[in-house]
Formats: structure tokens, sequence, C-alpha cells
């Protein structure tokens, strides 16, 4: 049986590098865009319904995008050509997004900015799985975060660089974003497509019929896959229960006038069931040779470990999704005192979020570096359960730090744990998935990234105006109680989950 060899420390450089790009074009958009969302007119409570294209989109593209991969095999090789198309159109779209005369404009080029990244980004993940050894693939992936936090060190503190470095203007009229703004979003779009277009060229892939061969001398329990059909029926009930939980609970919200962020909950659910009874129509019928269909196989069959860390990743992104809608908000409020986006102390606010999320990238580059020796010591679990309970009390203390200055150090804590949630959930996850399926399951997976998101999209607003008087900072503090139990939530993980050594 033929091993997965081992590749040296530039091999695996190169296949991360893109990461760098990618997190330029993820970066900008968590520290900028409710900036620009509120300078062209929304409303505090109204932001987590328009943030709502990035988990959306995610939702749709990166399993499609998955199942593709999954079956491509060109020149380019299998994941690579979407690394360079959804750069191209990324690119072009981070070019547009500060330009956005009103505030539909650019929540409509959110949805686009968002789904073009995540055609690049989604085949990243599965890439470490088919090019490295299980080994290996805890640092492969420590590596990807370690690029991400470069990036996001950079990109994030981009508009305070453009003022305090080249003196270009952090203030503009009412409903224009500032011209720091728009260069940091120009130079962020050249270099998404740079980096990934390095990793484009300098990597190669094994093809699909060295990838099974590898996969034949892996441990057997970690590329067990459940072949067996699921009744249609399951499919057909499923789906009619919970389309008529959507649609109750979409009448009620409109008989009690409830928040209009709930009807996303009430679509999803709908939407859920909709799905499963297209499924079993479609297998009824016998027409199982499409994507639609293998991707609800897959997401009902999904090995044990991969369930087991959906809910480790409910609570971990539900607390980052807090963070990044109510990062810039609850800070220019409740350490600047001011909700104006046009004042120059609300600007002034917002750079230093951006230099606070570059400082969160910056830790999770260090941290990158030690995650791996601490997990060959510790187990990925206990490792993953540590870092989470920092990052837990480190937003929590948003609250009571005054000094915008010493908010930094509680990034520290934040930042440990970002780089744990980008590293160890996948090397656990990476290791007990078959080759054939990597890149549908990685997508699968990131439907517990963007379900919680969309959760919160849905009732965060709602929960800060009716307990926290619209106080954006709590939600900071929402998002550091989670991230604790996300921590806690990892010793539900099956010990044998564990990479092989």
């Amino acid at each position: 049986m033929k091993q997965k060899p081992q590749l040296n420390f530039w091999q695996i450089w190169n296949m991360c590098f893109g990461f760098l790009g990618i997190q330029f074009g993820f970066a900008l958009q968590n520290a900028n865009v409710s900036r620009i969302f509120q300078t062209l007119g929304a409303e505090i409570d109204d932001i987590p319904i328009l943030w709502i294209a990035a988990p959306l989109t995610g939702l749709i593209v990166q399993p499609i995008i998955g199942y593709m991969s999954d079956r491509t095999w060109n020149r380019l090789g299998r994941r690579r050509p979407y690394f360079l198309v959804g750069a191209i159109l990324a690119s072009l779209a981070i070019f547009v997004m500060p330009n956005s005369p009103v505030l539909w404009v650019a929540a409509g080029m959110l949805w686009i900015m968002d789904a073009s990244i995540n055609i690049s980004m989604e085949p990243f993940r599965a890439f470490v799985g088919d090019m490295l050894p299980e080994k290996q693939r805890t640092g492969g992936f420590a590596m990807q975060t370690f690029f991400i936090g470069i990036g996001g060190v950079v990109a994030s503190a981009l508009p305070w660089m453009m003022t305090n470095w080249f003196d270009i203007s952090n203030t503009a009229a009412p409903g224009v974003v500032p011209d720091s703004v728009k260069w940091s979003f120009y130079m962020g779009g050249a270099a998404f497509l740079l980096a990934v277009s390095w990793t484009v060229f300098r990597t190669r892939e094994y093809s699909p019929e060295e990838l099974a061969a590898f996969d034949a001398a892996r441990p057997a329990a970690h590329v067990a896959e459940d072949t067996q059909l699921r009744a249609a029926n399951k499919y057909r009930n499923g789906g009619i229960t919970w389309s008529a939980i959507g649609l109750v609970m979409w009448y009620w919200i409109v008989a009690a006038g409830l928040d209009k962020q709930l009807y996303v909950l009430a679509g999803g659910f709908v939407a859920f069931g909709v799905l499963q009874v297209v499924t079993s129509v479609l297998q009824n019928r016998a027409q199982t040779d499409n994507a639609l269909y293998h991707i609800m196989h897959d997401l009902f069959h999904m090995p044990k470990v991969m369930r087991q860390l959906a809910v480790v990743q409910f609570f971990s992104w539900f607390a980052m999704f807090a963070m990044w809608i109510y990062g810039t908000p609850g800070v220019t409020s409740h350490h600047y005192g001011t909700t104006d986006p046009s004042s120059a102390l609300y600007n002034e606010g917002a750079n230093w979020v951006g230099v606070l999320f570059g400082a969160k990238f910056g830790i999770a580059a260090l941290a990158a570096i030690a995650i791996p020796v601490v997990a060959k010591r510790l187990g990925c679990r206990i490792s993953h359960l540590i870092n989470m309970c920092i990052g837990g009390v480190g937003l929590i203390s948003f609250v009571f730090v005054r000094d915008p200055a010493l908010l930094a150090i509680s990034m520290i804590g934040v930042g440990i744990a970002w780089a744990s949630i980008l590293s160890l959930p996948y090397a656990l996850l990476s290791s007990n998935l078959p080759s054939n399926k990597m890149g549908v399951y990685m997508g699968i997976f990131n439907f517990f990234i963007v379900i919680p998101q969309l959760v919160a999209a849905s009732v965060l607003g709602l929960i800060l105006r009716e307990f926290f008087s619209l106080q954006s900072i709590y939600g900071l503090v929402i998002g550091g109680v989670l991230m604790i139990i996300a921590g806690l939530s990892t010793l539900l993980v099956d010990k044998d989950a564990e990479p092989t050594s």
C-alpha cells in the first residue's frame, strides 16, 4: 500500500500562501463593512440582517464548490482552478465595494464579494487534506492560520496606515466612504489576486488515482463512509415537517409584529424542508447523479466526528460573528462615546477597531506556530478547549476595559482562540474523511460555520434591543460566553478522532 509522502516546509508554505490573499478580502470585510453600512445610513439594529450575505453565500457556495472540485481534474489540477477563478472575481468585487453609492448597492456587493471569496477559499481546506498525510495536517492548517494572521494584521490596519502613514483622508462628507477605506480595498484586491496566483502556479496536485491509492493505506476507521441510501419517505416527511415549522413561524412573526430579522430563521426552515422534499422526488425517480442529491445524502450521512464537531463550530462561529458585526459599533459607542459615523471621533474609533482586529490576526499568526507543538503534547481536543476559554475571557473583558489602548491586551486571548478555530477542528475533521469526498464534506462542514451566523444575524439585534438597550458592547460579551461554551463542547468529540502520528 502506498503511503502519502510528507512535504517539506517550503512545499507546505507554497500551498498555503494563497490564504494570505484570501484573508486580505475577509479582514477588510470584517473590519470595514459595518463602517460602510453605517456611513450609508444603516441603523444599529439593521446591521446584523445586512451582514446576512456573508454566511448565506457560504452556505450555498461552499458545498457546491466542494462537490464540483471533488469531480474536477484538468491541466490546473483539482482544487486550483477554483482558487484562480474565485480570486479574479473576488478582487474585482473588492475594488467596487467601497465605491457603493447607496446602502442597497453595498449590501449587494457584499453578496458578490463573499460568494467570490468562498469560491476561492473552500477548496483550500480540502487542499490540505489532499496533499498532506494525517500527521502533517495539524501543521498544514496551522500554516494556513499563520498566513491568515499575517494577512489579517495588514489588511485590518490598512485604513489606519493610510491615515497615519500616507496622510490620506479618514473622513468624508455624510454618506461617503473615506478615501482611507477606499485605498485599503484597492490594495487588498491586488494582494488577494497575487497571493492566490502564487499558490496556483507554484504547487502541484495528486491525481484522483494517486489519492485513491493513499486512502487504501489509511486506518479503516478514518475513511469509513456510509453509502446506504436514506429512505425517500424520510426525506419527504422531514421536509414537510421542517417546511411546516418554518411557515408557522413566519405566520407568527407577521401576526405578532416580531422583529423582521426573524424571517431569516423561518425562511431557513422552509428552504431546508423544500430541499428534502426535492431530494425525495429525485430518489424516487432514480435521478441521484447530481449535486443536490449527493450533498443532501452526505449531509445525512456525516461521519460521527463531524457531527460532534458541528456543536463546537456552532458556538465558535456565533461568537466570532457577534464580534465582527458589533466590534466597530461596540467600541466606538462604549469606549469613544459616539454613534455618529461622520464624526472624526467615530472614525478614529473605527480605525482603532481595525488595528485591534489586526492585533488579533497577529497573535493568531504567532499562536499558529505553537499550536502544532501543544496539540502534539495535549491532543487537539484539550488544546482547543484551553484556547477557546482564553478567547472567551478576552472578549468578555471588552465591557470592563475602559481605555481603548488596553483592548489590545484583550485581543491576545481572542487571537489565540481564532488561531485554534482555524486549525484544530479541521485537523480533527480531515483525519476522519475519505479523500474522494474531502471537498464536499469540507463544504458541508461550512454549514456549521454559516448556520450560527444566520442565527446570530436573526436574533442578536433583537436580543440587544430587548435586553441591553441596543448597547452594542454586549454583543461582544455574548460572543465571549459562547466561545467558552464552544471550548467545553470539544470534550464531546471522540478521543479516537485525534490524527494518527
